[in-house]
């Protein structure tokens, strides 16, 4: 295909029209297709239906310390829980709090923490003048929300192939006693699927942080979502190159079952040092008498350990990687070679990240929802919804089904070539 840039005013008007009619004829039909969140399809819930039948009123309902799982008791979850997320999390199951059902609660929890009580002994962030995130991007909308909902100013730091780019974060965190933290997805991260190296990790874990509370918020939400086998997404143990680095207390990491189970009602879990866990330990037995033991012992006799849940979610991945190759095969098919964007290739987790030209973004996503394609709003990858250079575009394949999929792929693509057109001319 010819590119864009290159043709002349007038095959760019003709091309232009051309798509301006196959737009209109998606427009007549009022179609209702949604690729703004990465939900779970129906088939992917499905296939953990059984995990209903895991208890019944038969069941025993003791954990294997003898604790009966329907009373009070057990804050920081039944052992064999704990052994579950440890194994999903690839750390130690002394190193993990079992929590309820979101990791984004208890990463919501442990900003507050930070705000009202402070870490280990010190200054609460909410009586100092100035606290500041590192905010990799593009990176999880949710995230940048919760540190805006406590007044925490945010700070844009690229992401490379290998990760966030390292020397800024170095710079940053070691010059301003302000930064209190870092976002990070670290395996098929949000919105691009890129994995940390090792030199990404270790670097991480070896940073000198003017604050002495600053925290990694490790968010390892894609811990087993992988699309091609787990050799794609081998991560290095935060925790550990932490505990060698002499930072043992530097990093919180975060995981849950929301997108392995079901979503919402799933079993999440905090990783984290000694320290740490008894300086949470403290506001824990104020903040609840325990979470949901049930819902944990559930999970257990379902998945039994790691290899269970390995096994489960290669099932998941084959109803997902189909969706991704057909996004990625349309994009390929329409948009290579025109010169009017990029994306990358994940090997797991959630979403494929579009980047169009400069200043196309909300305009691409304006013309989708007018053809009945809803997108994530354009900017949502960056704190305060602002894409510096309004152009990169979150497309998430997991929801719609395979036919609705590919009517919204064609109709993307089409959005795509009429706004970089539009804004050639």
């Amino acid at each position: 295909m010819q590119k864009y840039a290159d043709m002349t005013r007038e095959q760019l008007q003709e091309e232009a029209a051309r798509l301006r009619q196959i737009y209109q004829e998606y427009q007549g039909k009022g179609l209702k297709l949604d690729m703004s969140r990465g939900k779970p399809s129906s088939e992917q819930l499905d296939l953990g239906m059984d995990l209903l039948n895991a208890i019944d009123a038969k069941s025993l309902m003791e954990a294997e310390n003898g604790l009966d799982t329907r009373n009070y008791g057990g804050m920081d979850g039944i052992p064999e829980a704990k052994r579950l997320m440890a194994e999903m999390m690839e750390v130690r199951p002394e190193q993990v709090i079992v929590c309820g059902n979101s990791s984004l609660n208890t990463m919501y929890d442990m900003v507050a923490r930070g705000m009202l009580l402070g870490y280990l002994g010190q200054t609460p962030w909410c009586k100092l003048d100035s606290v500041k995130f590192l905010c990799p991007v593009p990176g999880y909308d949710r995230h940048f929300a919760v540190t805006e909902h406590f007044g925490i100013e945010m700070i844009n730091v690229p992401m490379t192939e290998e990760g966030p780019d390292m020397d800024l974060v170095e710079r940053l965190v070691a010059e301003d006693a302000s930064i209190k933290g870092i976002w990070c997805v670290p395996k098929y991260s949000n919105p691009q699927g890129v994995v940390y190296s090792d030199e990404t990790v270790r670097r991480m874990a070896r940073l000198k942080p003017a604050a002495a509370d600053f925290r990694i918020f490790w968010d390892n939400a894609y811990a087993v979502h992988h699309l091609y086998g787990p050799e794609n997404g081998r991560l290095l143990n935060i925790l550990d190159e932490c505990e060698q680095a002499g930072n043992p207390d530097m990093v919180f990491e975060f995981a849950s079952t929301s997108k392995v189970s079901f979503a919402g009602a799933g079993i999440s879990a905090i990783a984290a040092s000694e320290a740490n866990l008894a300086d949470i330990k403290k506001s824990l037995t104020i903040q609840t008498i325990g979470f949901d033991k049930v819902n944990q012992l559930r999970h257990v006799r379902y998945f039994k350990d790691g290899a269970g849940i390995a096994a489960h979610m290669e099932k998941h991945a084959k109803l997902l990687r189909p969706r991704f190759e057909l996004v990625l095969r349309t994009l390929e098919r329409d948009l290579s070679g025109l010169g009017v964007g990029s994306w990358i290739s994940p090997k797991g987790g959630y979403f494929i990240t579009f980047e169009a030209l400069e200043g196309c973004a909300t305009r691409i996503v304006a013309l989708a929802k007018e053809a009945g394609v809803v997108l994530t709003p354009a900017g949502a990858p960056f704190p305060y919804g602002k894409d510096p250079k309004d152009s990169v575009i979150r497309i998430a394949p997991s929801y719609p089904t395979t036919e609705d999929l590919q009517q919204a792929a064609d109709i993307f693509t089409v959005c795509v070539r009429l706004a970089s057109i539009e804004k050639l001319l």
